[in-house]
C-alpha cells in the first residue's frame, strides 16, 4: 500500500504530498518525549501499516478495505480513538481472520499500539493517523462489521460539545459504513458524556440499543478486553457504562 516515510520519527504526521486537507482535531497530538524504541516503531513500522486517504475538492477518494491487508479477511472492525491500543490489539490477536482498523491522532497512543503489534506479531491491524470522519467517508457502504468508541474525551463543558465525536453527522457516517446488523460499542466513565451518548443514540431510528436490563450496560460483555484506562477509572471510583447498539 502507498505510504510516506516520516523524515523525523517523532513527527510522523501525514506528508503534505499525500493530498490530505487537514481538518481541525481537538485534543493532544503529542505527549511526553517518546523513548527511542517507540520512535523506531513510528519510523520503521508505521509506514507499512498506515492507511492513506486522499481528499480532493469534491471529496475523498474511496478506499477498498480488501486491499489493506496482506491476505483475505472475513470482516472489518473499526476502533475510533484506540488510546494505547490494548483493546484493539487484544481483539486482533483473538480474531486473526478479521481486519482491524484503528483511527487515532495521539502519537503516544499510536506508538503504544505499534508496540503491541510488534510484540504479538499481529498482521491484521492497520492505522489511520487522522480524523476518523475522513476515514469513514472513504470506506465503502456496508463495509464494517463492528465499531468501537471507547472512553472518548468527554469535553464536559457545554461550549465544547461540538468537539465530541458522537455527533449526528458522524453517526450518519457510521451508519452508512456499517453493515446491516453490525454492532457499535460505546464505553465511557463520564456521566456527562454518558447522558450525551444515550440522548444522541435514542434520537435515532437507525441504531437499536441492545440493552434489556440494567446489567446489560453496567457490565462489560463477556469477551471484553480491559484497558489500563478502564482499570484506573474503576480504581478511582468511576463507574464505566457499556452501551451496545445494532445498526438497523
Amino acid at each position: 500500500m502507498p505510504s510516506n516515510r516520516p523524515s523525523d520519527p517523532d513527527l510522523p504526521d501525514q506528508d503534505k504530498s499525500s493530498g490530505i486537507k487537514r481538518r481541525r482535531l481537538y485534543g493532544r497530538r503529542r505527549g511526553r518525549i517518546l523513548r527511542q524504541g517507540r520512535k523506531a516503531l513510528l519510523e520503521d513500522v508505521l509506514p507499512e501499516l498506515r492507511i492513506e486517504v486522499r481528499e480532493t475538492e469534491v471529496g475523498v477518494e474511496p478506499i477498498d478495505p480488501a486491499t489493506l491487508f496482506e491476505g483475505p479477511v472475513k470482516d472489518n472492525w473499526l476502533e475510533i480513538g484506540f488510546g494505547a491500543g490494548e483493546h484493539l490489539a487484544a481483539r486482533a490477536a483473538g480474531n486473526p481472520d478479521i481486519g482491524f482498523i484503528g483511527a487515532e491522532h495521539f502519537l503516544a497512543g499510536i506508538a503504544g499500539l505499534l508496540k503491541h503489534i510488534s510484540d504479538r506479531g499481529l498482521r491484521n491491524v492497520r492505522i489511520f493517523q487522522d480524523d476518523a470522519a475522513v476515514l469513514l467517508d472513504a470506506l465503502p457502504d456496508a463495509s464494517l462489521g463492528r465499531g468501537f468508541l471507547l472512553y472518548p474525551d468527554p469535553w464536559p463543558k457545554a461550549r465544547h460539545e461540538r468537539r465530541r465525536f458522537l455527533s449526528h453527522e458522524n453517526l450518519d457516517r457510521l451508519h452508512r459504513a456499517m453493515k446491516p446488523g453490525a454492532e457499535l460499542f460505546i464505553a465511557t466513565d463520564h456521566p456527562v458524556y454518558l447522558a450525551w451518548a444515550v440522548e444522541r443514540m435514542a434520537s435515532r431510528s437507525d441504531f437499536d440499543w441492545l440493552a434489556e436490563a440494567p446489567e446489560d450496560w453496567r457490565e462489560p460483555p463477556a469477551d471484553w478486553p480491559g484497558t489500563r484506562y478502564e482499570a484506573k477509572a474503576i480504581r478511582e471510583g468511576r463507574v464505566p457504562a457499556y452501551l451496545r447498539y445494532r445498526r438497523a
